[in-house]
């Protein structure tokens, strides 16, 4: 039990935090505030840091990792599209990183609660994924 949740909590990460860098990327070449670029270059380095890390455990097990939803990743594309063509500021921008943090907060979370057999080291990865996503969430207020 103990392998399972720990994969599967991994693969939730690592879903999550592809999601993440995807839609960092989508956006970044819109922003205009230096500082929110930073804070977004910032905040892509560190999921790839814990990416790395993620696909090392995943490797000991002999598992490829978990790419984001298709449904998920459309729909998160789409309103992404539809919210900028509308409006390309970077408010608008802050927005969108606002409501995807929070998203992957609320479900990296019920992934935590869900997988309570994980590996520490596993936990202890999903706990800063989910404090990276706090984090950015409450720095782009500034930016709203």
């Amino acid at each position: 039990m103990i392998e399972e949740d720990t994969i599967k909590l991994l693969r939730e990460c690592d879903a999550g935090i592809k999601m993440g860098e995807d839609s960092i990327t989508e956006i970044i070449d819109d922003v205009q505030n230096r500082g929110l670029r930073s804070e977004l270059r910032h905040c892509r380095v560190e999921h790839g840091v814990l990416k790395n890390e993620i696909h090392q455990l995943l490797s000991q097990y002999h598992d490829e990792g978990k790419d984001p939803a298709l449904m998920a990743e459309g729909m998160s594309w789409l309103k992404t599209k539809v919210h900028m063509m509308a409006d390309r500021s970077d408010s608008t921008i802050a927005d969108l990183m606002t409501d995807g943090c929070d998203m992957g907060v609320k479900s990296l979370s019920r992934y935590l609660n869900q997988y309570a057999a994980a590996d520490e080291k596993s936990k202890d990865i999903a706990k800063r994924l989910i404090r990276l996503e706090e984090s950015l969430s409450e720095k782009m207020r500034a930016y709203l």
